[in-house]
């Protein structure tokens, strides 16, 4: 847990944040970074259809917005949430980011890179050693995937 609110809880903050993606036509992804105190650094969700950046998913949105109010591009012994399992990019981003652990919703079984595809934090090789927990309100976080792409189809 972060501080004294649960996984759960921060898991809503992140399900509001992929409810506004779902809202200018993104997909529905959101993610906060939670600092040791258990205070909110950082939030962002999907965006790289309205940025024209391919690298503006969620996790790298919250992570940049973490960084610039702690003026730092580590972020040790923060958590980040995210609605979605992140994707190898993502991943790649918080092991840089020195992200101490990553609480994810539901499995992305094509591109999930924690778990469900690549087990890249399990494959070793980093620098830094990032924990994980996946299926954290895991049935609404699929939902709000699967009724944005029945919408589009």
């Amino acid at each position: 847990m972060s501080g004294t609110q649960s996984h759960e809880y921060w898991m809503e903050q992140a399900i509001a944040l992929a409810e506004q993606a779902a809202l200018v036509g993104e997909v529905p992804v959101g993610a906060i970074v939670v600092s040791p105190q258990g205070e909110l650094l950082g939030s962002g969700f999907n965006q790289p259809i309205r940025s024209h950046d391919p690298s503006a998913h969620a996790e790298v949105m919250a992570l940049r917005d973490a960084a610039a109010r702690m003026a730092n591009y580590r972020l040790p012994g923060c958590q980040l949430y995210v609605t979605i399992e992140p994707c190898t990019m993502c991943v790649g981003a918080m092991v840089h980011a020195r992200i101490e652990r990553v609480i994810y919703g539901a499995a992305e079984p094509r591109f999930g890179a924690v778990e469900s595809g690549r087990r890249l934090l399990d494959e070793g090789g980093f620098n830094h050693r990032l924990q994980y927990l996946g299926g954290i309100l895991a049935p609404r976080c699929s939902q709000l995937m699967r009724d944005f792409f029945k919408g589009r189809r």
